[in-house]
């Protein structure tokens, strides 16, 4: 008897790391795969990047519009409470055998739910992570209590799943599922980037990736690195669209603002995929920014980060990434030590602490051989008393 998987997708970064754990499924004859899309893929402000995800060859079983228009708090919430009432009944109609979600979107957090309403087994991928400065932070590990299978992309991310009384047996380190597109994907050259995109990258580029610090104000933050960008005028600049967090509309305003500005230097895209993305980040002289890619993939591509602020405090991080504060000032001292010769030099042999390729086929085999019956029922894990 076929086991169904049903795997839930809101967003094009998420896609991104799910696309091969879906090729997986779908091609397993003792598997069958079922696809609910919602989030900013249904979004024209966001790309409208369900389109991409029927190019692949996947076909999308539910759609679940999330409405997304305004940015503030009150605007997210009537969002959430659409994904909770449309997941709800999207999962009640396809009634998977089991569930699988990936990271700590608030789309995401509103999945969980809806799979614990519905009974159905959920499966979590990232969990045990921090990212302390925005509230997604609270939202994975929320979800976290809500799975019933873990799949975690380092070991201390393991150790802290159990720590938050998660079974051991029912938590994997199975790595980053970005490592599969770097291993996998025929990434492109820079010819066929720039063909790709449609803009000249000229003879050295930054790629920027901005988004809002859900738990903190970003309005300084954002005109602080559009000025440290000013302040390397032989760079052109290949800029990636913003998530659909709170705070959002501000900050894709601006960036569209100063790309409208320098139109033959700065190319903003609000949605490159994973191949044209990783073959930018290959390309790049550094990644700047404060998003998770520059934490988990830059490293394993060797491209040296420049992390700004808050946002990914408290992941596990790489020696090719410089961590840096939101003034001018310190993005821009990080920028110039990220560039050095010197530098770039140490990122080609610095060792990534995200595992290894191969992460959906692990996730795969446990999606399809773990026992089902009775996991609903979960147990609390305490940990061994201090001695």
């Amino acid at each position: 008897m076929t086991r169904s998987v049903c795997v839930i997708t809101g967003s094009r970064a998420e896609y991104g790391l799910l696309s091969w754990l879906l090729r997986e499924i779908r091609d397993d004859a003792d598997l069958e795969l079922r696809l609910i899309v919602t989030g900013a893929h249904l979004s024209p402000e966001f790309g409208e990047t369900w389109r991409v995800i029927e190019e692949d060859g996947f076909a999308i079983n539910a759609k679940v519009d999330l409405h997304l228009s305004g940015d503030a708090p009150p605007d997210i919430a009537r969002s959430m409470s659409a994904a909770l009432t449309g997941m709800a009944k999207a999962l009640g109609e396809i009634k998977p055998d089991i569930a699988v979600v990936l990271g700590d979107r608030f789309e995401i957090f509103a999945a969980a739910q809806a799979a614990m309403l519905n009974r159905i087994p959920l499966a979590h991928i990232h969990g045990g992570e921090l990212s302390e400065g925005a509230m997604d932070d609270a939202m994975r590990h929320a979800v976290t209590k809500m799975a019933h299978l873990h799949f975690v992309a380092a070991e201390p991310y393991r150790r802290r799943v159990i720590q938050l009384g998660e079974t051991p047996e029912r938590v994997f380190c199975v790595g980053a599922p970005g490592l599969d597109n770097i291993a996998y994907l025929d990434l492109l050259s820079r010819p066929e980037l720039e063909n790709a995109i449609g803009h000249k990258l000229g003879k050295r580029f930054l790629l920027v990736t901005y988004h809002p610090v859900t738990l903190m104000e970003t309005s300084t933050a954002i005109n602080e690195l559009l000025a440290t960008l000013d302040m390397f005028p032989d760079y052109n600049i290949l800029i990636t669209g913003v998530n659909a967090d709170p705070g959002h509309k501000d900050i894709a305003s601006r960036l569209k603002s100063y790309a409208d500005g320098q139109p033959d230097r700065v190319s903003l895209r609000a949605s490159l995929g994973q191949l044209r993305y990783l073959s930018a980040m290959k390309h790049a002289a550094a990644v700047i920014g404060n998003s998770s890619s520059g934490i988990i993939e830059a490293p394993a591509i060797k491209t040296p980060t420049v992390n700004i602020g808050e946002r990914q405090s408290g992941r596990i991080r790489g020696a090719t990434i410089i961590d840096c504060g939101e003034s001018r000032n310190e993005i821009a001292a990080a920028v110039r030590k990220a560039v050095s010769h010197e530098f770039r030099e140490t990122t080609q042999s610095a060792v990534h602490p995200y595992g290894t390729p191969g992460v959906a086929a692990r996730i795969k085999a446990v999606l399809k051989d773990f026992p089902l019956e009775g996991i609903l029922v979960k147990r609390f894990h305490d940990l061994p008393a201090a001695s």
